[in-house]
């Protein structure tokens, strides 16, 4: 009898951990465990000693996160208390216990200058708390020594928690016109997408044969106009979408205005083909049409 590879995901209340607890059912030879802040704490330090003391594992997801990067500014010890302390303690439990560590983080930890898809290889440069203590949050994972990867990804959206697609979805619903930046350019990921991606990986075992950081959102490149004029076109709804400069919404948060991440060492190690975000959004949209047009889906 093969013994099944048993999963932690913490953070199961947000977009990601949501999803994957959501995608669990297809991949039947793993066995998950979902926890909440509530359940298992990264911060408290004697909280983790102790369930990893009760508790064994494969495989750690690390969903949990401090994700409000306006928030963020005005609360930085906070911000990386989750996002760089949490992270230490799990990493630290992670190596003494051997288990084998997952890592999501965020195309923050760059400032957005290069003007070309960025690879692993470009050294980071946040502009706010959130991206510094995200990359502090990587950066003590690789001090800790534990067997890890660490994925970068960007502009996620899901049928769980807030996001930009639920965002735009509503109000185009209901609203005339809308007003969204063209002058910030990235890449969106299907949180579909990337949640069977990671399982995948962890049910044939080829998270073992790699190690490090990886860049991972769904191919091609877009704009916020671009993707919020997807969305409405989709949908069919009769709203105009307006592109303005980001200026034009005063920030306490400099965001980058170019970050692609380049997925090139990611597809050739895994080999694993991206969906263009086009499709997926499409794709994404279509099943979840009348959950949105009957205001299910709330933001």
């Amino acid at each position: 009898m093969v013994t099944k590879k048993k999963v932690l995901v913490i953070g199961k209340n947000g977009q990601l951990g949501s999803e994957i607890g959501h995608q669990a059912q297809s991949f039947l030879d793993l066995n998950f465990t979902f926890t909440s802040s509530a359940e298992l704490d990264l911060t408290d330090s004697a909280q983790m000693v102790n369930y990893f003391s009760s508790n064994r594992y494969d495989v750690v997801i690390n969903c949990a996160a401090y994700t409000n990067v306006e928030g963020a500014e005005a609360s930085e010890e906070e911000a990386r208390l989750v996002n760089a302390i949490g992270v230490k303690n799990l990493a630290e439990l992670c190596f003494l216990n051997k288990i084998f560590l997952i890592h999501i983080s965020t195309d923050y930890v760059f400032d957005g200058s290069t003007g070309y898809p960025i690879n692993e290889d470009v050294t980071p440069n946040p502009l706010g708390v959130y991206g510094r203590t995200k990359l502090e949050g990587e950066q003590f994972i690789i001090v800790s020594g534990c067997d890890h990867l660490i994925f970068r990804i960007s502009w996620l959206y899901s049928q769980f928690g807030d996001n930009f697609v639920k965002t735009i979805a509503n109000l185009s619903a209901s609203k005339k016109e809308l007003k969204v930046v063209y002058d910030q350019v990235g890449t969106p990921t299907s949180s579909i997408d990337f949640s069977r991606f990671l399982l995948k990986i962890i049910e044939d075992g080829n998270y073992l044969k790699f190690q490090g950081i990886y860049h991972y959102a769904n191919q091609g490149v877009c704009s916020w106009y671009d993707f919020a004029y997807q969305i409405v076109q989709i949908l069919q709804h009769d709203c105009r979408v307006v592109p303005v400069l980001s200026d034009e919404y005063p920030s306490k948060v400099k965001r980058p205005n170019y970050v692609v991440l380049n997925k090139r060492k990611l597809c050739k190690h895994f080999r694993v083909e991206i969906s263009h975000w086009n499709d997926s959004l499409r794709h994404f949209l279509t099943n979840h049409k009348g959950l949105i047009c009957n205001n299910q889906i709330s933001i």
